[in-house]
C-alpha cells in the first residue's frame, strides 16, 4: 500500500476473552457488553485527525484464537502500530502475548520506529489480579514499548490508550529531523507531510 494512503491501522492481539473486543467497541461506540462473544476478526474506522488533516484511523480487533496464522500474519505485515492486550487476572494471557510480540518483531525486522502499547486490562477486577502494575511495567520496558491499564468496563484510560498510541508515532516522526544529514528527496517529503494533494 502506498505511503500515502490516508489509512492508519492499528492492530489489536491478545488472547481470548482478555477484552479487545470490548476495548475497541469502547472506543470507537462507547457501548460495554458484558456477554463474551468469540471474534474472527472485525475492522473498525474512526476518522482522526493527523498533521492539520483528517485520516482514517482502521481498528482491526484479531481472533484471540491460534486457528488462524496466517491471518496474523497478514495483519502484522499491514500494521502500522500494535496494541497487546492482556488481563490483569490472567498470568497466562501475559505470556500468550510473547509469541505474538515474536513475530511483530520478525516481521517487521525491529519495533524501534513502530508503536507497540502493552495494555494491562480489566483494571477494575482488582480482587483477581494475577499480574501487578510493575509486572506489566517491566514487560514493556523489556519490549521497548509503552504500557497502560484500562477498564473497557469503566471507561477507564480507553480513550487515553489511544492517544498515547498515536502520541507514540508522531514522536518518533518528529525524532527523526533531529538528524541533520537530510536527502533532497526526504526534505521534499517533510514539506508534503501533512498537505494534501489532488492526484
Amino acid at each position: 500500500m502506498p505511503e500515502q494512503s490516508n489509512d492508519y491501522r492499528v492492530v489489536v492481539f491478545g488472547a481470548g476473552g482478555v477484552g479487545k473486543s470490548s476495548l475497541v467497541l469502547r472506543f470507537v461506540k462507547g457501548t460495554f457488553r458484558d456477554t463474551y462473544i468469540p471474534t474472527v476478526e472485525d475492522t473498525y474506522r474512526q476518522v482522526i485527525s493527523c498533521d492539520k488533516s483528517v485520516c482514517t484511523l482502521q481498528i482491526t480487533d484479531t481472533t484471540g484464537s491460534h486457528q488462524f496464522p496466517a491471518m496474523q500474519r497478514l495483519s502484522i505485515s499491514k500494521g502500522h502500530a500494535f496494541i497487546l492486550v492482556y488481563s490483569i487476572t490472567s498470568r497466562q494471557s501475559l505470556e500468550e502475548l510473547k509469541p505474538i510480540y515474536q513475530q511483530v518483531l520478525a516481521l517487521k525486522g525491529s519495533v524501534e520506529s513502530i508503536p507497540i502499547m502493552l495494555v494491562g486490562n480489566k483494571s477494575d477486577e482488582t480482587a483477581q489480579r494475577e499480574v501487578e502494575m510493575k509486572e506489566g511495567e517491566a514487560q514493556a520496558a523489556a519490549w521497548k514499548c509503552a504500557f497502560i491499564e484500562t477498564s473497557a468496563k469503566t471507561n477507564s484510560n480507553v480513550k487515553e490508550l489511544f492517544q498515547e498510541l498515536l502520541a507514540l508515532e508522531k514522536r518518533r516522526d518528529m525524532s527523526l529531523s533531529i538528524d541533520g544529514k537530510r536527502s533532497g528527496k526526504q526534505k521534499r517529503a517533510d514539506k508534503l507531510k501533512g498537505k494534501c494533494n489532488i492526484m
